[in-house]
């Protein structure tokens, strides 16, 4: 299901990229760009704006989730930009409440008319909030909404590898979870199990929150080798190590600069380099405590 870095990415001598693919396959038939518009914490005409922009500058992957409050600002950018719903992926999630077989089609159906959209390319599980002890109820009932249409995809988010486990245990197959992931925060051990179990991962904060390596040499270097900035390049590390990236930005300079990733590469030690930098620090939030 999931490819590799250099399937996701093409082969390549260092610096360029021969073809590169710039999707990932998360179930047959059904591809997401590795570049998306994160739109977290953007609300109202911010929001609005954002995404219109990012559509027009070539974004096709654009996320959003209830807890966001932003999903009808979402939808009003998507209507503004002109473009067809069948050339856009667009991503959203839902909250605890509607953890449990039938409650996920209410939620679907909320969250639709918020987007004023029929149907969603993928359907996230935001958080697994274990104490509930229902995801796995709500992942059932995903696959439901799957089988008849009205998703082409399902996925959870901040799941760990114990809750993906009692996923498998309950004979589901997850394609996508989207988690932290930054050069400080890489969560090896969580990347293998995704590895290991075919999952396809979704960065999101793909650039961490203050930014700290971007002034790292191991970034900077590539940055100035190659004439890019050095988001550009975390955001290549990102995409070149298989990953799928949801940078935000309501910046229009901003936004074109992270969707054109795909036309140089880093070389293994470059690659190396950046992975290097991680803490081993744990996620900014625990999904056994947090949660909504």
């Amino acid at each position: 299901m999931t490819e590799t870095a250099a399937e996701a990415t093409g082969t390549a001598a260092p610096g360029t990229t021969a073809e590169p693919r710039t999707t990932a396959e998360l179930a047959p038939g059904v591809v997401v760009p590795l570049i998306g518009l994160g739109t977290w914490p953007m609300t109202g005409g911010e929001a609005t704006g954002a995404v219109a922009r990012a559509i027009a500058n070539g974004y096709r992957h654009i996320d959003t989730a209830e807890n966001y409050n932003n999903e009808e600002a979402v939808g009003e950018g998507i209507r503004r930009s002109g473009i067809d719903r069948g050339e856009l992926f667009l991503t959203t999630k839902f909250n605890r409440q509607w953890h449990g077989r039938t409650a996920v089609r209410e939620a679907f159906g909320a969250a639709t008319r918020r987007l004023g959209t029929e149907y969603l390319d993928l359907f996230l599980i935001h958080w697994p909030n274990p104490s509930q002890g229902r995801f796995v109820e709500a992942a059932e009932g995903l696959t439901r909404l799957a089988e008849e249409g009205l998703i082409r995809c399902w996925g959870v988010s901040n799941f760990k590898s114990a809750h993906l486990r009692e996923l498998q245990a309950a004979g589901l197959e997850v394609p996508v979870n989207q988690v932290q992931i930054d050069p400080e925060t890489q969560q090896p051990d969580q990347l293998a199990f995704h590895r290991g179990h075919g999952i396809v991962t979704a960065a999101y904060s793909p650039l961490g929150r203050n930014g700290s390596f971007l002034s790292a040499p191991v970034v900077t270097g590539p940055a100035a080798e190659y004439d890019r900035t050095p988001a550009q390049v975390v955001l290549r590390w990102q995409v070149q190590s298989g990953r799928v990236a949801i940078p935000k930005s309501a910046d229009d300079r901003r936004q074109r600069e992270n969707l054109d990733v795909f036309g140089f590469a880093l070389t293994e030690a470059e690659m190396a380099g950046i992975d290097a930098l991680d803490t081993g620090a744990p996620p900014r939030l625990d999904s056994d405590e947090f949660g909504h």
